[in-house]
């Protein structure tokens, strides 16, 4: 796929335009506030941005889980409306995934619709018989190495808590 824009670690210098995209990508300031939070309590594993002539067009976060092995959350991701259905998000999970596996992480979970994050390799059953606060048909995850999350409970930061459960 040719891509017109560029993924890249989200600088400081980034904060700004990725909160005006978090607050217009979602219909409350929910995530805005979440990310703010996973920032403050020092919960961000890493951050992605995409970036095109405009500026920021996209944005994927990932959060360590507090989880026997090493562990993140993704979430949240966001596409500029004008960018939505052009590969940026895909983009974005596919760079933060390969840099989890890089970086010796043993898995990924993420809460959100079966059908597009199978793509990845999100599965249930990854996930099956995990203790969560999000456990239900959302939840899904990804083993990166091999045990992938191990134990049968994960948690994810304290920021979350602002999230209502899902179930």
């Amino acid at each position: 796929m040719v891509t017109d824009f560029l993924i890249r670690l989200e600088a400081a210098g980034d904060r700004k335009e990725v909160e005006a995209l978090l607050l217009a990508a979602f219909s409350t300031s929910l995530e805005l506030r979440l990310v703010r939070r996973l920032r403050e309590d020092n919960d961000v594993a890493y951050a992605l941005v995409a970036v095109d002539a405009a500026g920021v067009v996209g944005h994927a976060l990932f959060s360590r889980l507090r989880a026997p092995t090493a562990a993140l959350a993704l979430g949240p991701v966001a596409v500029a409306a004008k960018r939505r259905r052009q590969g940026v998000a895909a983009e974005l999970i596919g760079a933060g995934l390969e840099r989890a596996r890089k970086e010796g992480w043993a898995a990924v979970v993420v809460v959100g619709d079966p059908s597009y994050y199978r793509r990845f390799g999100f599965s249930q059953g990854a996930v099956r018989g995990i203790s969560c606060r999000y456990a239900g048909p959302a939840l899904m995850g990804l083993a990166l190495a091999e045990g992938g999350l191990g134990e049968p409970r994960i948690e994810y930061a304290s920021a979350f808590s602002l999230i209502p459960d899902s179930n």
